[in-house]
């Protein structure tokens, strides 16, 4: 996790963002912003309420290492156009990774297929707007040699194996992604963002006594390779070597109702998906989520804050602006346990008549932007994490998580725990292995008793599916006491 504070020379950095965003992606098709805003004036002209263009340029490599040796090394370059068109609920849109006067033209007749529904609108002066840079627009990729990259994979290899003699065997991948967007809108809006985005991740496997199992750590966000220093290669290592040492201890977990805590961080997840997904805009205003109309009722339990923030610094889930050149938000989803409000975009905003939060998220210039999480997390309580524990009789302390599912329109989840221990007269005691836990997002809500005063975010690992699109995102939450959740051992 880094505690890089904003860029403080924001002019700067918000002309350059329009430099580079201009030069790769306008200058090379001979593209002025005339030019663009009369793409935008023939579409208006079709009578639709909303029209844009998203231009994306992005070079993105990832590096594996397996028992020592380079396994992958993938690198890739794309761009492109995507030209979007809204009247009423209905949307048309195109793409092409031909960035071209003909092309922006060719694409823009999607348009006519709903412009009957729309009302008479014109296309603005194209204007810049300024959002505040949350991080700097350096190229990750470009930060470090390849030969370096390698060797950073190989020192964490390194870190690993002299943990533990029981380490078997390490894998570790290095990723780093630089993108330059740029949104012209048919109000005037005009905007633009250089985004780096690095990941590191490793995966071990540890055997005692023929059993083996695994454990993994990782962490990145908005910089370069720099943050990748030895010190937080030695973090990555031994938090990696740790679960697996867990694991091959652990016993097969209980099954049954009882009290659940959850670990601080990145257990958040069980947040994000069995509650954050249920209150995007888009699924409340199809009325298809648990918390459909209940803005203003109790959905949880007292003390219950949860924002999503895409203002952080330097974190993997923000943005400076969001896929439609809206600036992010900090915005309260619940306070106190009542519904506040919902992830907006432009087309559920205005359809359900409600602020704009800037969470409109697209995975490329292919996709259409939806309302996504950026960084969802719950605020801090009051209780300390060792009086949580102490208070439990007999529970589970779910401290990391592995995958999970959830149903939106239900709110029903499933989630395996990674790391997970037994409490037993308030206190920590043997690890379990095969734990689940089984129960329903708004449900859960409720159930929370404690809620204790270590807020963490993940270390930078998150990514977000929705509808077949990804997207990096962020999690966090304090520890939390849950009373009675049901979950699925192996015993």
């Amino acid at each position: 996790m880094t505690s890089t504070s904003t860029p403080t020379d924001g002019k700067q950095q918000l002309g350059n963002h329009f430099d580079l965003a201009k030069d790769h992606l306008l200058a090379p098709a001979n593209l002025d912003l005339a030019q663009l805003q009369s793409v935008l004036g023939d579409m208006m002209s079709h009578k639709i309420d909303y029209a844009d263009l998203y231009f994306q340029y992005s070079r993105s490599e990832s590096w594996g290492l397996e028992e020592g040796q380079v396994k992958s090394g993938n690198f890739a370059i794309d761009q492109g156009v995507g030209v979007r068109a809204v009247s009423g609920e209905k949307t048309a849109f195109a793409y092409s990774d031909d960035i071209s006067l003909s092309a922006l033209h060719a694409a823009a007749k999607a348009s006519k297929a709903i412009a009957s529904q729309g009302g008479e609108q014109s296309a603005s002066s194209l204007i810049a707007r300024a959002s505040a840079p949350l991080y700097l627009g350096q190229d990750p990729i470009a930060s470090l040699s390849a030969d370096k990259k390698v060797k950073l994979l190989e020192r964490l290899e390194a870190y690993a194996r002299q943990i533990d003699s029981r380490v078997k065997q390490v894998t570790a991948s290095i990723a780093g992604e630089y993108e330059v967007v740029m949104v012209a809108r048919h109000d005037g809006v005009m905007a633009a963002d250089v985004r780096p985005l690095v990941r590191l991740s490793i995966n071990v496997i540890a055997e005692h006594n023929g059993r083996r199992e695994q454990g993994s750590s990782g962490g990145g966000g908005r910089f370069d390779y720099s943050y990748f220093t030895d010190e937080v290669l030695q973090d990555y290592a031994q938090k990696a070597v740790h679960q697996a040492l867990v694991n091959l201890d652990a016993r097969p977990a209980p099954a049954g109702s009882m009290t659940v805590v959850l670990g601080a961080g990145w257990p958040g997840i069980l947040l994000h998906e069995a509650i954050g997904h249920g209150l995007e805009g888009d699924f409340n205003r199809k009325g298809s989520s648990a918390f459909s109309n209940k803005i203003g009722q109790q959905v949880a339990a007292r003390g219950i804050t949860i924002v999503d923030d895409g203002t952080l610094a330097n974190r993997r889930g923000s943005l400076s602006m969001d896929d439609e050149g809206n600036p992010t938000n900090r915005t309260v989803l619940i306070e106190d346990g009542i519904l506040r409000g919902y992830i907006q975009d432009t087309l559920n905003a205005r359809l359900m008549k409600m602020p704009i939060t800037g969470n409109a998220r697209r995975e490329s210039y292919a996709h259409i932007p939806m309302p996504r999480m950026t960084n969802t997390y719950m605020l801090n309580g009051t209780a300390a994490p060792e009086e949580i524990i102490k208070s439990v009789k007999r529970g589970l302390y779910a401290a990391n998580f592995a995958g999970g599912q959830v149903d939106i329109t239900s709110g029903k989840f499933v989630f395996s725990a990674a790391e997970a221990y037994m409490i037993e007269d308030g206190k920590i005691t043997y690890p379990v292995k095969g734990a689940t836990l089984i129960g329903n997002g708004p449900d859960v809500l409720k159930r929370v008793s404690m809620i204790g005063n270590d807020m963490a975010l993940d270390s930078g690992v998150g990514t977000c599916g929705k509808e077949g699109q990804s997207v990096p995102v962020g999690v966090g939450q304090p520890t939390l006491k849950i009373d009675a959740l049901t979950v699925g051992g192996t015993a």
